[in-house]
């Protein structure tokens, strides 16, 4: 008779194998220096154009010099840089969702801080917004945690919405960077714009169809270098910010005065700050589908808390209100490059460039119109996974295909009538008038409706989507 056994088995079956061991995940891979810098290029590439955005528009509608507008261009590098250091490195359980996300000044702040400016007497604009700024990281920070533990309210079938409206809903943006990027003047969608937005697009779908490995992954930066050498010849490519940008500006604290705490602007940036909040759950949980990495709620409480470190203390050095970058999000689809590590590098670049300007300023030579061609392929990707992932949500329910269709209608009315909602509250004008924050919350109380409200048992389609 065997012998029952009197200590743990010994022998070649009891020990892992050896790929268990060694194996691992896309997001935490440590790439070599030669895939690593030209995809942490691509990254820059995508977002520096939204980065400068929020100080220039600022800084000119506040009046500031060519030095006030570099002090305020640095500090949005600099802070961007942190934010995405923090947010992909994590600092251990208590910031920092450790997924390939950036994090900077989001353009979703700059209507309400243009009313405060426009409301504040002039020299103390920027205080004014600094303070309110302040505040809303605050916000943030508190309310951060409840969003993670609000988890199960985001299915499938809501995520999948969102992720589709952020593709959509961003797409007027690189529609306008291709026709010049500047509205107002005379020559705004002038052919010589288009053309180059269309070579620079042909040359990254070239790429993609013919080649291979590597070369594929960085077919964007690829694109967009192609395009800024087209541009010469024409006098499309400005190289005069090489010449005026300084060697090195540091952010000096509370360079624009001491903040100031104006009920209605802490409002406002409050509100807007919600918006911020529910964009960015919607990118990690969009980067948790590509990565395929489960983003459960600590880590986007993590992720959360990161956005509010970043905005309290981004106005002591002129930085605004922080969140995730929804383009970063299509690099990443697109490339299928997943490392953390590359988002990191991309990161640390960002702090050089803010405390050098004149090396930030090369990466401003690529033209609007480049980007533009590149930025209709980066935020289509990101629609492209919020299909896929309604595709696998159960779509062939007639009460998911209700909550889609509407969710996705209420997402895309700022985009179809962008004065629907001008005679509705400002607060109101803030959370509808953006459609990533509209949709969203129509899929959520849609999804509470018809899944969750007043329902104990459901079909297996009903049950996979709630």
């Amino acid at each position: 008779m065997a012998q029952p056994a009197t200590g743990p088995a010994k022998g070649p079956c009891t020990a892992p194998p050896a790929a268990a061991l060694t194996a691992v995940h896309p997001v935490d891979e440590k790439l070599p220096p030669s895939r690593l810098v030209p995809a942490a290029l691509q990254h820059i590439a995508a977002m520096y154009a939204g980065v400068v955005t929020p100080p220039l528009i600022i800084g000119q509608a506040v009046g500031l010099d060519a030095a006030g507008m570099t002090r305020l261009i640095a500090a949005g590098l600099l802070i961007a840089g942190v934010a995405t250091l923090l947010q992909t490195l994590g600092a251990g359980r208590f910031a920092g969702n450790r997924l390939p996300f950036v994090n900077a000044a989001s353009s979703a702040g700059i209507a309400p801080m243009l009313a405060i400016a426009e409301t504040t007497a002039p020299g103390r604009q920027l205080p004014a917004i600094y303070g309110a700024v302040i505040v809303a990281g605050v916000f943030c920070l508190a309310v951060g945690p409840f969003f993670g533990r609000l988890l199960r309210f985001f299915p499938p079938l809501v995520t999948g919405v969102v992720i589709t409206l952020i593709g959509v809903t961003l797409m007027p943006v690189p529609v306008g960077w291709a026709q010049g990027g500047d509205a107002t003047a005379e020559d705004f969608g002038a052919m010589k714009y288009l053309a180059l937005a269309v070579f620079t697009l042909v040359v990254i779908l070239l790429i993609q169809r013919f080649g291979r490995g590597f070369v594929k992954q960085v077919a964007l930066l690829a694109g967009m270098f192609a395009g800024t050498l087209a541009a010469v010849p024409f006098e499309l490519a400005d190289f005069s910010a090489l010449g005026s940008a300084p060697v090195a500006a540091l952010p000096t604290p509370f360079a624009f005065g001491a903040p100031e705490f104006q009920p209605a602007a802490i409002l406002s940036l409050c509100i807007v700050m919600l918006v911020l909040m529910t964009e960015s759950s919607a990118g990690m949980l969009a980067l948790g589908e590509i990565c395929e990495r489960d983003t459960d709620g600590p880590t986007i409480t993590r992720g959360l808390r990161t956005d509010g470190i970043a905005t309290l203390l981004g106005p002591v050095f002129g930085g605004f209100p922080t969140s995730a970058f929804a383009q970063n999000v299509g690099v990443v689809s697109l490339t299928k490059v997943r490392s953390r590590y590359v988002v990191a590098a991309a990161g640390g670049a960002l702090l050089i460039l803010g405390a050098f300007p004149v090396l930030g300023a090369v990466v401003s030579l690529v033209p609007m119109p480049v980007l533009g061609g590149a930025g209709i392929v980066l935020f289509g990707s990101i629609a492209v996974s919020g299909i896929r992932t309604l595709a696998e949500a159960g779509l062939d329910d007639s009460s998911n295909i209700i909550l889609v269709a509407v969710a996705l209608g209420a997402g895309i009315i700022p985009l179809a009538a962008p004065g629907f909602y001008t005679g509705f509250p400002s607060w109101a004008q803030t959370v509808l008038g953006s459609g990533i924050s509209a949709g969203a919350l129509v899929a959520v109380l849609l999804n509470l409706f018809f899944h969750h409200l007043g329902t104990h048992s459901r079909n297996a389609v009903a049950l996979k989507s709630s």
